[in-house]
C-alpha cells in the first residue's frame, strides 16, 4: 500500500540530502541532466526579453541557458548549498534565491517562462507546485518539466535500485514521499500539467547517454550525488551498502566500453501553456 506522504518530514529530508550532495551531483549527474536542456528550452522557445524563472535551479545549468537566451532569469532552490553553488558558477547576471517550489515567492503573471529540470521528481507536494508555476506565470506563459523514464528505458536507476531491492535492508525508514517514477508515463504527466490550470500540455520521450568514467561511478553517484535513492543507500548498513556497491559494479560490466561506462537513459519533457 502506497504510503501517505509526510509534507514537512520529506521536505526536509530532501533539503538535507541536497545540502551533502553538491559537489558530487555537480561532477557525476550533471554530464546526464544537462542533457535535458536542449529538449526542455527547445519547446518553451524561451525568447529575448522574456522573463524565466528557473524553479529547483540545482546548480544551476538551466538558469544559464535561459541567460544565454536573452531572458532575464530568477532561479530558486530550496538547498542554500546548491544556490551557492549555482552562484559560483555563474556569477553574473542571474538572480539566484533560496526558495520553496510549492510556494513561489513571487507575485501572479510574473514570468513569461518557468522551467523545472528533474525537480519535480524531489517536491513532497508536485501538484502544488505545478499550480504554483501557473499562478506566477502570465496569461500565455509556458511552464515545462523534465522527469525519469521508466527504469527499464533508465538502466543507471534499473541497477541500482535493482541492487539495493537484493541486498539493501527493507526496514530502513525513510520519510514517505510521493512514488519518485509517478510521471513517467505520458498519462500522469500530462495530468498533472492539466489539473493545474494548463492548456495544450506536451509530452516527449528523449533517448540519452549516461558517460561514466568507470564501474564504480554509478554508485558514487546515487550514493554521493542525490536526496532520494541517496539517502536509502546512506542509510543502510556497511555491510549491506559493501554488497550492493558490488552487485552494481557487476551489472554494470555489460555496459563498459574501453574502460568508462555508457549507459543508455530516458526522460520525459512535459509542457504546458497558461490559458490567455
Amino acid at each position: 500500500m502506497e504510503q501517505k506522504t509526510d509534507v514537512e518530514a520529506f521536505k526536509q529530508f530532501e533539503h538535507d540530502g541536497w545540502e551533502q550532495s553538491v559537489a558530487a551531483y555537480d561532477h557525476l549527474f550533471g554530464s546526464l541532466t544537462t542533457q535535458m536542456i536542449v529538449p526542455l528550452l527547445g519547446e518553451l522557445k524561451p525568447a529575448k526579453g522574456e522573463r524565466l524563472l528557473d524553479v529547483a535551479t540545482g546548480p544551476g545549468y538551466v538558469a544559464a541557458k535561459g541567460l544565454d537566451c536573452g531572458c532575464i532569469v530568477s532561479a530558486i532552490d530550496i538547498s542554500e548549498a546548491m544556490i551557492a553553488k549555482a552562484s559560483e558558477l555563474f556569477p553574473h547576471g542571474i538572480d539566484f534565491r533560496v526558495g520553496d517550489a510549492e510556494s513561489l515567492a513571487f507575485g501572479e503573471a510574473a514570468f513569461d517562462v518557468i522551467t523545472m529540470n528533474f525537480g519535480i521528481l524531489h517536491l513532497a507536494q508536485p501538484g502544488k507546485a505545478a499550480r504554483e508555476a501557473c499562478r506566477a506565470l502570465r496569461p500565455g506563459g509556458r511552464f515545462g518539466f523534465t522527469v525519469w523514464a521508466q527504469p527499464e528505458l533508465s538502466i543507471g536507476f534499473a541497477i541500482v535500485l535493482r541492487a539495493i531491492e537484493s541486498h539493501g535492508d527493507s526496514a530502513v525508514h525513510l520519510p514517505a514521499g510521493p512514488p519518485f517514477f509517478q510521471y513517467s508515463t505520458r498519462e500522469h504527466g500530462i495530468g498533472l500539467l492539466t489539473a493545474a490550470g494548463f492548456a495544450s500540455p506536451q509530452a516527449h520521450l528523449t533517448h540519452l547517454t549516461w558517460r561514466l568514467p568507470n564501474a564504480d561511478s554509478l554508485f558514487e553517484a546515487f550514493d554521493e550525488g542525490t536526496a532520494r535513492t541517496g539517502g536509502n543507500l546512506r542509510a543502510q548498513p556497511e555491510n549491506n551498502r559493501e554488497r550492493i556497491r558490488r552487485a552494481v559494479r557487476e551489472d554494470i560490466a555489460r555496459y563498459e566500453i574501453a574502460g568508462s561506462v555508457e549507459l543508455p537513459m530516458a526522460a520525459w519533457v512535459y509542457v504546458g501553456n497558461k490559458v490567455s
